[in-house]
């Protein structure tokens, strides 16, 4: 297992596997000294952050988490690995396979025991087909003969030969936000299981250094080599003369499965689905469409969101899907967890983070909270809806009325039986963290029991390209993912992922109705699922006959309840 361009560090590493250099004689009679102490004042910390009302910027916080473990590495970690961990499936019922170097990604085989949420056991079809698709990535990957001669083939400008059979590609994009990133990415892994594909990544500087290699082998990279012969691919789009879109509407392809040979198709075909994209391009979700395609040696896609229901609306591929996943909403899921490993820079993030300020808690309540530009409404306003919600909804725990004395100081005692809370907030502004942690130190929790309020991060915008900036929003939805509860955005594929990596139906909070301003009603909605919404649903007729509607239906009607009156503006990165 690889980390794509980075080096494990030691201060990367959880708290129970850190070595320190301590002379061999002093250890014993240090850690037998200090032990007490850091137990109690690791214990302590969260605490006296919320009570005090601390918060240093992004970096500090992060800075803190990292000192602070580091202080504690020669420390047993109680904490860590819980009930709620101990004994988990590190391979989460054989998804992932077994044998890689633990050294080289240490997320893979941690990660088990952090999620407290595993509803979907895999498929024995999904297995066979994993362990299928790592045999062809080994055979057809960069450095193997098969690659070689496919990327020769390509750089000649020639079709498809009976050599490149057997190993067909694709090769994926990055394009928009992070959250749009792992939904695309995902979605497209899907497409190459389905299509028999090898799934290449075109990576960007700032998306170089996030997650490990994902599959097993010697020759199992998943990074295209820099020499791929197709130059500027961050440029292609929905102009691009090699679009799906303008080879159909230039009559440079045919559509026609019984016209189109290895031969007759052009080397590669650049599929353009990201949101700006036309009618034509939208034919990629026609059956017959993918018969041709299905010729084409290479293809390169540009994708900003989910479009796994999609594939659900293709004869082609139903009767596999169903087999694969007989649980219509564990794809994001399995397919979440057996794709996307943190490198090893990023899991110390997490760790560091989790173990100082999360770990001490019994019940861990995420809550990700996105404001988007084209429906905001006052921070006053988004506050109150999701105080409203959590009322609704019972998440977070509620507060001890003013002018209740009696109550308010038995509270703050408490009788013992209450268990301990963190309540994590991710969101771009510090805004809602502010009064959120003011409400539990102004007021104790009914019931009693300590509640603590922490935010790792408050960026205030969106970076897009920037890697320390998603570094630390890949590191926020795998701490997310670690909770009990989760209370986040409608619409947001930041909150997507967290959800469907933490195995968990949301609360999503309502998006309000473009232009209107006002606090929905109800504030939040009980997802019917775990899979991400699908934000754009093909409207184009295959030949004669409209996509099929019936199997889309379902899903576009849950995502619809919970963005209500959102509507597509073209060129805007709305989602993430």
């Amino acid at each position: 297992m690889k980390d794509m361009g980075d080096h494990k560090k030691a201060e990367d590493r959880p708290v129970a596997d850190a070595a320190w250099p301590w002379p061999a004689r002093a250890a014993s009679a240090a850690r037998r000294r200090t032990g007490v102490l850091l137990i109690v004042c690791l214990f302590m910390l969260p605490f006296m952050v919320l009570l005090f009302g601390g918060r240093a910027g992004a970096l500090a916080v992060w800075q803190n988490a990292a000192m602070l473990t580091n202080m504690g590495g020669g420390l047993p970690n109680a904490s860590r690995q819980s009930a709620d961990g101990a004994g988990a499936d590190e391979l989460f019922g054989g998804l992932l396979s077994p044998g890689s170097d633990r050294r080289a990604c240490l997320s893979r085989y941690q990660s088990a025991h952090y999620y407290k949420h595993s509803p979907y056991a895999p498929s024995p079809h999904l297995l066979r087909k994993l362990r299928d698709y790592e045999a062809r990535h080994s055979k057809c990957g960069p450095g193997t003969p098969a690659y070689a001669k496919s990327v020769g083939h390509l750089r000649s400008g020639s079709g498809s030969s009976t050599e490149d059979k057997e190993c067909n590609y694709i090769v994926w994009i990055p394009y928009n936000g992070l959250g749009n990133r792992m939904l695309s990415l995902l979605s497209t892994f899907l497409y190459a299981l389905l299509t028999d594909r090898v799934l290449l990544v075109h990576s960007t500087d700032d998306f170089t250094g996030l997650f490990c290699e994902p599959f097993p082998g010697a020759n199992a990279t998943w990074v295209l080599p820099p020499d791929f012969p197709v130059a500027d691919m961050s440029r292609l789009g929905v102009g691009s003369n090699q679009s799906y879109g303008n080879l159909l509407d230039g009559k440079k392809i045919a559509n026609d499965p019984a016209k189109a040979t290895p031969q007759s198709v052009p080397p590669y075909v650049y599929l353009h689905l990201a949101h700006d994209l036309r009618r034509s391009d939208q034919l990629f979700y026609c059956n017959d469409d993918q018969l041709v395609l299905a010729k084409v040696n290479w293809l390169l896609v540009q994708n900003d969101f989910y479009f796994v229901p999609a594939l659900y609306g293709m004869a082609e591929f139903q009767g596999e899907l169903r087999r694969l996943f007989p649980a219509k909403e564990s794809v994001a899921h399995l397919l979440g967890r057996y794709l996307f490993h943190p490198s090893n820079s990023v899991w110390g993030m997490i760790t560091r983070y989790h173990h100082t300020y999360l770990a001490h808690a019994e019940e861990r309540i995420g809550v990700q909270i996105r404001m988007f530009s084209w429906a905001s409404v006052p921070v006053d306003d988004m506050y109150n809806q999701i105080m409203a919600c959590s009322r609704q909804e019972r998440i977070l725990p509620d507060v001890v009325v003013d002018g209740d004395a009696a109550a308010s100081s038995s509270a703050s005692h408490g009788d013992g039986s209450s268990k301990p809370k963190a309540i994590l907030i991710a969101s771009l502004q510090a805004d809602y963290y502010d009064r959120i942690r003011s409400t539990y130190y102004e007021h104790a929790a009914n019931g009693g029991g300590m509640v603590g309020v922490f935010q790792p991060s408050h960026e205030e915008r969106q970076i897009t390209g920037q890697r320390s900036h998603n570094q630390k929003a890949l590191a926020e939805i795998y701490l997310l993912s670690f909770s009990d509860v989760l209370l986040t955005t409608g619409a947001s594929t930041f909150g997507y992922v967290s959800s469907s990596l933490a195995g968990l139906r949301p609360t999503m909070l309502m998006v309000p109705k473009d232009d209107d301003g006002k606090v929905p009603e109800p504030p939040c909605v009980r997802a019917v699922s775990m899979e991400p919404c699908f934000h754009m649903k093909p409207d184009v007729e295959c030949h004669g006959k409209a996509v099929n509607k019936e199997e889309l239906s379902r899903h576009v009607k849950e995502c619809e309840d919970v963005g209500k009156g959102i509507k597509w503006i073209k060129g805007i990165k709305l989602f993430d």
